[in-house]
């Protein structure tokens, strides 16, 4: 007889204890991201209620045991007692899985925490939680240890009749995540990018650990002052920030746009305040509309002539940096991680608001008109230019007989899984690591001097650059509109550069090359840093290799200083012969490499950070080095 199959058979997951058993599901991972992803939740409640109108400021405060304490001036959570759970409403948003004012459109209109279940996992996923609320002249309060409750909500004292708010605190569980240390800069970024796109609204971080830091963020103009800020380090190509607004079919439009002379267009999109990577209806609406209305006034106030083709989308938006903000009363998202908007109206919305009033821009500055499309025009002559360079960089078969740069020693395995291809500066260097070298999974691609910077240049001279079509040759990746990951020869990229001043502007003009034009190879954890070490130690015929100033005093402590030490600082790969390099930087069993990362979170930032270090503008450059310098280990000058 077949095994019955019922009601019974279900397993239920008591309370909160779906969340405990796999939190992945519900804040992406239990990294050092989903324990930040925390923070954001509380936040993102309070950033409703602004968005609703009752909330003027938030605070955050970092404690030194890593506790969390968010406070807001919104209504506070209500405390009457929900009618369905026979329990207060407050006890029912920390304890009860999707629960919360975002179900039924009663409480927001749009809202940006996560499937409105925010309060609830964060209570889950903390050793404890306790909650405070201000409302109608009474301090509520109550407790919750991973996830249950201590004590009923009970009234802890008076408050002014004018007091209102919401206070939570919690300590992350670190039986549930395998970092508990919150990174400062992390939450900094994202909290000033949420004020940036809530207007009006004050977010204060504040950390009492060691460090004591403190910044306020108040943006009155929203995401115009947003622009002004992504584009520092830049040249604006006009002075002013163009900004609209508008409402259509239920969906409330913000853009903010403005050129610089840079060649990188910079575009975000936000749904609600949440960051859409991949872009979806929004930015699609906008991407029609500029390049509709840019040709529709070009070719009215002849600035392109009848013969000539319609300037491409990606022409207009050479150096534009643009954020799209859109809040949506249901929005749908593509996939778990909501990074692609999916609602069709949102599209319509958006074109429709931005070709009505950057129409009506357009024709208000005839001068500004003329220089955005003069630059288009230019970029569309460098594109074409570029189309035959590129032609001849990519990597044809091997009937065609494209033969790979000639002074790559490439690997002989054919597998990409097993090689890898070290980016090695100066021919000296590249020739120790030749000999040094695996050969059947270890290739070798020598560069002469500092490649192009692509911060400062146009796709034209990109492609004619020799350096540069090296690598993208030996790559088979293609780069820009032609990339394709599954083409790619090496999973392993390892830059290798000396450790010196110089050997740091290398790796970053190559870092700056790879950001710029083929992301998804950090993006997916294919680029890498090699570690040579700084320091030789030799004593007794034994020898020790140190890669920082701490790893050689500790050396020094555990063999004794003497005369009998014999220290060597090493200036550059050059100065290490082919068994060292291999002992030291090459050797899989033995050397250190740093991946580096893309966290999504921050690509705003990451943008500005390779414009300020690789642009024009000195000043932004001064201050960012000036901010940075007491991170910075070994500097040799």
């Amino acid at each position: 007889m077949s095994q019955e199959y019922g009601a019974d058979q279900i397993q239920i997951l008591e309370g909160l204890e779906a969340v405990r058993k796999r939190p992945g599901m519900y804040i992406g991972s239990t990294s050092t991201r989903g324990l930040h992803h925390l923070v954001y939740e509380i936040v993102d409640n309070a950033v409703d209620e602004a968005l609703a109108g009752y909330c003027d400021s938030i605070e955050v405060i970092v404690h030194p045991d890593n506790s969390v304490t968010v406070v807001d001036d919104g209504r506070g959570i209500p405390v009457g007692i929900q009618k369905k759970a026979g329990i207060p409403a407050v006890e029912v948003a920390f304890t009860i899985l999707h629960a919360g004012g975002k179900f039924g459109g009663g409480g927001y209109k749009v809202s940006g925490g996560l499937h409105g279940v925010g309060a609830s996992v964060v209570n889950a996923l903390s050793q404890w939680l306790e909650v405070e609320i201000r409302q109608d002249g009474k301090i509520y309060k109550q407790r919750y240890e991973k996830g249950k409750t201590m004590y009923p909500l009970k009234v802890i004292g008076d408050c002014g009749p004018d007091e209102h708010g919401t206070k939570v605190t919690f300590l992350p569980d670190d039986d549930i995540f395998e970092e508990t240390v919150y990174d400062y800069d992390t939450l900094k970024i994202r909290l000033r990018e949420t004020a940036f796109l809530t207007k009006n609204l004050k977010i204060i971080l504040k950390d009492e650990r060691e460090d004591k830091r403190e910044h306020v963020f108040h943006y009155e103009g929203g995401i115009k002052e947003f622009i002004t800020y992504l584009n520092k380090g830049k040249t604006p190509l006009y002075d002013q920030v163009f900004y609209c607004e508008g409402t259509k079919d239920g969906v409330y439009v913000e853009i903010a746009m403005q050129h610089n002379d840079s060649y990188t267009e910079n575009i975000y999109s936000f749904v609600n305040n949440i960051n859409t990577p991949e872009g979806g209806t929004h930015l699609a609406g906008f991407k029609s509309a500029l390049t509709t209305t840019l040709n529709d006034y070009a070719r009215k106030n002849r600035l392109l002539k009848e013969n000539e083709t319609n300037l491409s989308g990606e022409d207009i938006r050479e150096g534009l940096t643009a954020i799209i903000s859109v809040k949506i009363e249901e929005p749908q998202f593509e996939g778990q991680t909501k990074q692609k908007l999916g609602n069709s109206e949102a599209r319509g919305a958006v074109d429709n608001i931005l070709r009505e009033q950057f129409t009506y821009y357009l024709e208000q500055n005839p001068s500004l008109s003329k220089t955005l499309c003069d630059k288009s025009i230019l970029a569309q002559r460098a594109r074409a230019a570029a189309r035959k360079a590129r032609d001849l960089t990519r990597r044809k078969t091997a009937l065609e007989g494209m033969a790979l740069p000639g002074k790559l020693a490439d690997c002989s395995d054919k597998n990409p899984e097993n090689c890898e291809i070290y980016i090695v500066e100066g021919d000296s260097a590249g020739g120790s690591a030749k000999t040094a070298r695996s050969r059947n999974t270890q290739a070798i691609l020598p560069l002469r001097g500092k490649i192009l910077n692509v911060e400062k240049a146009r796709l034209d001279r990109i492609y004619a650059n020799a350096e540069i079509r090296a690598m993208i040759t030996a790559f088979g990746s293609g780069i820009h509109e032609d990339f394709d990951l599954s083409k790619l020869r090496y999973h392993k990229i390892i830059i290798m550069t000396d450790a010196d001043v110089d050997g740091a502007h290398i790796s970053t003009l190559l870092l700056t090359f790879l950001y710029r034009f083929m992301p998804e190879l950090i993006r997916e954890g294919y680029v890498y840093l090699a570690q040579p070490p700084l320091y030789k130690v030799e004593k007794n015929k034994k020898v020790w290799y140190a890669y920082s100033d701490e790893e050689l005093n500790s050396i020094l402590k555990e063999i004794g200083r003497d005369n009998n030490n014999k220290i060597q600082r090493y200036k550059g790969l050059g100065e290490m012969d082919a068994e060292q390099l291999w002992e030291t930087t090459m050797d899989p069993e033995r050397r250190v490499l740093l991946r580096v990362i893309m966290n999504e979170d921050t690509t705003s930032e990451m943008d500005l950070t390779f414009t300020t270090l690789m642009g024009d503008q000195v000043e932004p450059r001064r201050e960012f080095i000036e901010a940075n310098a007491k991170y910075v280990q070994n500097l040799d000058v």
